[in-house]
């Protein structure tokens, strides 16, 4: 069987978006419709001087599943900070990686954080493969994260940071990032950011990473809530929303406390992203001889056979009744049809265990379409767990583990703890008056449903062409940063009495990239 693929894409993405308009201006070159010029910029009560931006992976200018400089230079900080120098602010820092390749060193070896992904012509590959298949050379990751550079920046974005390790002393010692600008082996990154004596500061997609890690590895974590010692989570936790809570506070008010004004950002539906939207959950063609085969007492009808002798079993001699048993069957029976759009199979621990009747009725069953498939799955089904063996191949007669696959009652729990964690940065904005909030989520819903206007563009989550989303599905491209800064802008000038919007004092659209090529440099 050939392996499936999950997205048809081609070269002519990168052609397309090259083709975008050009002839967008400088908002402050336009004037309005009547045409008049646009008014001055006015500050309002806010303090521009010494802005410091505290937060995860998209504060950092993370993009295309790296770090590199190239994205730095172009993170939402870093493109806020321009606009501020507009109103008095001061010179904005970063902790700029030494080259354009993703990856990070620690001790000499890369870190998990590899290569950034490029666009390959029929989707996302790291950047080491994609140059290794054209015959060029392949530079080499040279940042070093054992090399520290000290720490009096601006932008501490790390990537990879949950809330509570924002406040965790020693932090540095886990996360690589940290490591090579933190200010000793016990401080923080609140406390390094604070030592920078912010006037205004940025506190963004705090609470992202408590469920991001849980998302993406397809629910293979423990949903935490009600444990609130952290120090007991694994990576792919979700974060208990009280253990949540006390560590955003903490850092507002830490924040705030000399009487520095920031904007903070609630936590986005991050299922609504492309990393979970573009793989679908009904990829597999097949001839009638192999679903045929499929279908046969050889294969997965011997398995409906016995799930059906499972639960007759258990509404006889068990509180269960037929109409339960009914509807699990239903869910559990596997079929398949010649033809396109047969569904996967996965395994999903939520279905009742048969296994103690007949170590054979593994929990298992087709996907629907409110399975959420992750975005690395689309170089994973299809293939065969024995090469050659036709009979081997992983989605089809073996089911994808649950490390491929978001169930319903996974997305709960992230949607749970989103709710929880939205509510606590909610009310912690009203009640701090210093405090302005920006609706990033209400940015990405509208987004991913119709699209969301930027200048002349209408940016949406699809993948490659949607313009907002980069490479690995979760994080912004440059332009999608740039608009993440034009709505803090937004929430600034709401707060705080400002007017860079009606001054057209914005990041301009044209001028940020929506791809990187390979041969940056």
């Amino acid at each position: 069987m050939k392996k499936i693929r999950y997205i048809a894409l081609s070269l002519l993405a990168i052609g397309m978006m090259g083709c975008e308009n050009e002839l967008v201006q400088d908002l402050r070159d336009r004037g309005d419709t009547s045409g008049d010029p646009l008014p001055e910029l006015t500050t309002g009560s806010a303090d521009f001087s010494n802005y410091v931006a505290l937060g995860a992976s998209f504060t950092a200018g993370f993009s295309d599943g790296g770090l590199f400089r190239a994205g730095q230079e172009r993170s939402f900080p870093k493109l806020l900070s321009e606009q501020f120098t507009l109103a008095g602010g001061g010179a904005f820092t970063q902790p700029l990686l030494d080259e354009n390749t993703g990856g990070i060193l620690a001790g000499g070896a890369p870190t998990p954080f590899g290569y950034r992904l490029v666009f390959g012509g029929a989707g996302p590959v790291p950047l080491d493969l994609f140059l290794a298949s054209q015959g060029a050379p392949v530079p080499p990751i040279t940042t070093e994260a054992g090399n520290n550079i000290g720490s009096d920046f601006n932008n501490f974005g790390i990537p990879g940071a949950k809330s509570f390790h924002l406040v965790t002393p020693g932090y540095a010692a886990f996360n690589p990032y940290y490591t090579r600008i933190a200010s000793s082996g016990t401080s923080t990154v609140l406390g390094d950011a604070l030592a920078q004596s912010p006037t205004f500061f940025t506190l963004s997609e705090v609470g992202g990473n408590d469920i991001l890690q849980y998302a993406t590895s397809g629910g293979t974590g423990v949903d935490q809530t009600g444990n609130i010692d952290p120090s007991t989570y694994s990576t792919n936790d979700i974060t208990d929303p009280n253990v949540f809570a006390q560590a955003f506070s903490s850092m507002v008010t830490a924040l705030t406390q000399n009487g520095a004004k920031g904007v903070v950002t609630n936590v986005p539906d991050i299922t609504s992203l492309s990393h979970f939207t573009t793989v679908p959950h009904n990829p597999i063609p097949l001839d009638a001889a192999t679903a045929g085969f499929l279908n046969s007492a050889s294969a997965y009808g011997a398995y409906n056979a016995g799930i059906v002798q499972a639960f007759a079993f258990l509404v006889a001699n068990t509180p269960m009744t037929q109409e339960m048993a009914d509807a699990e069957i239903a869910k559990r029976t596997i079929t398949f049809s010649a033809g396109e759009g047969n569904a996967v199979v996965i395994m999903d621990e939520n279905l009742t265990d048969l296994t103690p009747l007949n170590p054979a009725l593994v929990s298992m069953r087709q996907a629907t379409a409110d399975d959420l498939l992750v975005l690395p799955a689309s170089s994973f089904i299809g293939t065969e767990a024995i090469p050659g063996n036709p009979q081997t191949v992983n989605g089809v007669a073996i089911p994808l583990a649950d490390k491929w696959v978001l169930t319903p009652e996974e997305q709960n729990a992230i949607a749970m703890a989103t709710s929880a964690y939205n509510s606590t940065i909610v009310a912690v904005a009203n009640t701090n008056p210093n405090v302005a909030l920006a609706d990033l989520r209400a940015v990405l819903e509208q987004a991913s449903l119709s699209g969301y206007p930027y200048d002349d563009y209408v940016m949406t989550t699809d993948l490659v062409f949607g313009g907002l989303v980069s490479l690995d599905g979760v994080h912004l491209t440059s332009r999608g940063y740039g608009l993440m800064a034009r709505e803090f802008l937004v929430a600034i000038d709401a707060a705080f009495g400002s007017n860079f919007i009606a001054s057209g004092s914005t990041p301009v659209a044209a001028d940020l990239p929506t791809n990187y090529s390979p041969t940056l440099q």
